[in-house]
């Protein structure tokens, strides 16, 4: 009898190619996915079900519930998406299905658990502690001092992160839904991500790239940007310290996205500072480069650690440097794109070689992430620099007008720093 494989499924692009990854005729393929995601649900899928949200756990358990009556308990259940991890852990120790279980996970998801994976390894990472409440932070900022950073212990893409630059901040936290945090040091020093495969002995295929904007900044209406590195000095000492990093949280294979925090030494040396990391293939245009720019399919990697196989990527010899750009929507989603214009670049070829723009009259949904923005782009060209102003010149001369469903109309104005 074929084996019955579960796929925890939310985007509604292409970010994964199952059909390409696991053979859907010679297996039992279901799918537990949203609204939105169904359109992306390959057609060979043998059943799917739908549901409110694919993280919350109710509603997951009663669809999960029916697929297993149909097809028996699955053997495997893959999630790709970081908010779908908890869920994919905990459904895998209830059904006794192989894989990562929530213990396992909780180095990659709980970020005061990685904290501590991460100090007792050595590496540079900012102070922290667990912060249970207002009293918790007073006496790390006693401590540490001000500005510091408080943020969800298993938030995803800079949900509720908040910066505190003094006692008088506090009340901001008051105003965010109850749940476990982490306060940190704050660190200024630039924002870097690094993203490949971790064999569980060496680093395979890798890349390193810089933000153009932040994270955070993008949660309040500025653009994000990033654009690969290709300072070969930085890259060495970047691959050295992501060797260290993914090491250090663990000795099995996985797809890795780190954060870290980039500085000079005042001998100009590069200063690495670690920041998180997850298990996962980076979120936004990541996916989507490193298959059309690289060649290299690291969704699949993912999805071959998760059946419980050895992930085996190239590594090009000669790697094309690529960027991305997110424009968020203009007015809080849900929101009715009314139009929009992006001229051509003054130069030829700074452009990107792909765009994901809402059609007007469509409606931006209300999704947290990085796929239902105001668009997305993708670059690629022969140098960070040639990138970087593709990506800048982009975000320049976009225009997005865009109406609540309740309030009046509101044009995006590019905010790069």
């Amino acid at each position: 009898m074929s084996e019955h494989i579960l796929i925890i499924h939310r985007w509604r692009d292409r970010q994964a190619l199952y059909q390409d990854y696991i053979d859907h005729d010679a297996h039992r393929v279901s799918y537990v996915t949203t609204q939105l995601g169904v359109t992306s649900v390959p057609a060979g899928a043998a059943a799917v079900q739908v549901v409110p949200a694919t993280d919350q756990v109710p509603d997951v358990l009663g669809a999960v519930g029916e697929l297993t009556a149909l097809y028996g308990p699955p053997t495997r259940i893959v999630a790709l998406n970081e908010g779908d991890l908890d869920i994919a852990a905990l459904l895998r120790e209830r059904l006794g299905c192989g894989g990562q279980d929530t213990r396992r996970l909780a180095r990659f998801r709980d970020k005061l658990v990685m904290a501590e994976v991460i100090s007792a390894a050595g590496i540079p990472a900012p102070a922290w502690a667990d912060a249970p409440d207002e009293a918790a932070v007073l006496a790390f900022a006693e401590e540490h001092g001000w500005p510091l950073i408080v943020k969800p212990r298993k938030g995803t893409a800079s949900r509720d992160v908040v910066r505190l630059g003094s006692a008088a901040d506090l009340p901001a936290l008051r105003r965010l839904p109850a749940e476990p945090r982490l306060v940190q040091e704050f660190c200024g020093d630039p924002v870097y991500h690094v993203d490949g495969l971790w064999t569980g002995e060496r680093l395979g295929p890798w890349r390193a790239s810089r933000y153009v904007n932040t994270c955070v900044g993008f949660t309040k209406g500025d653009a994000l940007g990033s654009v690969e590195v290709d300072d070969t000095a930085l890259l060495a000492a970047l691959g050295e310290f992501t060797a260290a990093v993914a090491g250090a949280l663990s000795d099995e294979p996985w797809v890795f996205h780190h954060e870290v925090f980039v500085g000079t030494t005042p001998g100009g040396v590069p200063r690495l500072t670690f920041l998180e990391s997850g298990y996962r293939v980076g979120g936004a245009e990541i996916p989507f480069l490193w298959r059309e720019v690289h060649g290299i399919d690291l969704m699949r990697a993912a999805v071959e650690i998760q059946l419980g196989r050895r992930p085996d990527l190239p590594v090009p010899a000669e790697w094309r440097t690529g960027g991305w750009l997110l424009v968020p929507t203009p007015v809080p989603a849900p929101c009715r794109v009314l139009d929009w214009d992006l001229p051509e670049p003054p130069t030829p070829g700074e452009g990107p070689y792909a765009q994901v723009i809402a059609p007007v009259g469509d409606v931006i949904p209300r999704v947290g992430g990085y796929e239902h923005v105001g668009a997305r782009f993708r670059f690629c060209g022969d140098s960070s620099g040639e990138v970087e102003r593709a990506v800048v010149g982009t975000a320049e001369r976009f225009r997005l007008e865009c109406a609540s469903l309740t309030t009046a109309a509101v044009r995006y104005r590019a905010c790069v720093r």
